[in-house]
């Protein structure tokens, strides 16, 4: 009886693997509701006591500057500087937003900051040793990116 059924079960499984696979009929997908939009960049500042004028001067010349020939070379849709109102314990006073046409692949971000240090006159050292500069005017707090997604 059991080598009945051992020889059974195999021959049902030979005809399961060797039988045509049924496949249904293509349905047709349904089209999304949203299509990938721009590309937000969000960095969070904590501004230092007593250098808020400072870097607001900061932000409204050389950071304004490449915001703005970014926008011009099709790169920077457009950027915001929003101030927190009552920011709690742990929370940026200043929130830098910058949106991006798309996101940009390693060479389009190489070929725009030599462009940008060709404009401000500098190399990557001096711009990075600039940057540690400004380290007496505010701490980084971290940045989010996130992708916009418009609603058909």
């Amino acid at each position: 009886m059991m080598k009945l059924m051992k020889n059974m079960m195999m021959a049902a499984s030979v005809v399961m693997v060797n039988a045509p696979m049924v496949v249904p009929a293509p349905v047709m997908a349904q089209e999304s509701s949203y299509k990938p939009g721009s590309v937000w960049n969000v960095s969070r500042i904590n501004v230092s006591d007593g250098q808020f004028e400072n870097y607001m001067d900061h932000l409204a010349g050389q950071w304004k500057k490449v915001q703005e020939f970014g926008k011009a070379e099709g790169i920077i849709v457009d950027y915001h500087v929003l101030a927190t109102n009552n920011a709690r314990d742990g929370e940026p006073n200043l929130v830098l937003v910058i949106e991006y046409k798309d996101y940009a692949k390693t060479a389009e971000v190489e070929a725009f900051s030599k462009k940008v240090n060709a404009m401000l006159a500098q190399s990557d050292r001096t711009a990075d040793q600039a940057y540690g500069e400004r380290a007496k005017m505010r701490e980084p707090m971290g940045s989010t990116q996130y992708q916009e997604l418009d609603l058909k």
